[in-house]
């Protein structure tokens, strides 16, 4: 697997995790999210991932809840998942790709940052290879269709 792929693989499971419904005050609208991702005994920096979502007056609703958000990753379970104020922490384990780790997101109403350190095995060589990840999000206004949702 390319380093590439395998950086996009993590992102999208890193955003399975809770990016949206980590608790809070969070306002229904489309959000802006940059993931940034550093790859243990990669020899340069990869570039940052930005991206539209819209989170639906349902999804921010939700948010606050004590129960971890159910990821579109199914092969991803959230465990030890805490929210303490603004701050929300949890363990995640997948089978798909193999990794483990834990995460941290910090909110407020129009703004998140989240840090993930995970341990991804390399589906090649089977080593493991220390992943780290940091995803920021603004609200940046209405939804208009054209967002993933």
């Amino acid at each position: 697997m390319h380093i590439r792929k395998m950086a996009l693989y993590v992102a999208v499971a890193a955003l399975a995790v809770p990016a949206f419904a980590a608790g809070g005050p969070m306002k229904a609208g489309k959000w802006q999210i940059t993931a940034e991702t550093k790859m243990e005994g990669m020899n340069m920096k990869m570039p940052a991932m930005t991206f539209e979502r819209c989170v639906t007056p349902e999804e921010a609703e939700k948010a606050g809840t004590t129960e971890p958000p159910k990821g579109k990753n199914e092969t991803c379970k959230v465990t030890d998942y805490r929210i303490d104020g603004k701050i929300a922490t949890w363990k995640v384990n997948c089978d798909k790709p193999q990794m483990s780790g834990e995460g941290k997101i910090t909110y407020a109403a129009e703004t998140f940052d989240e840090e993930m350190n995970l341990v991804m095995k390399n589906p090649r060589s089977g080593e493991s290879m220390k992943v780290d990840q940091k995803l920021t999000g603004k609200r940046i206004g209405d939804c208009n269709g054209t967002e993933k949702k």
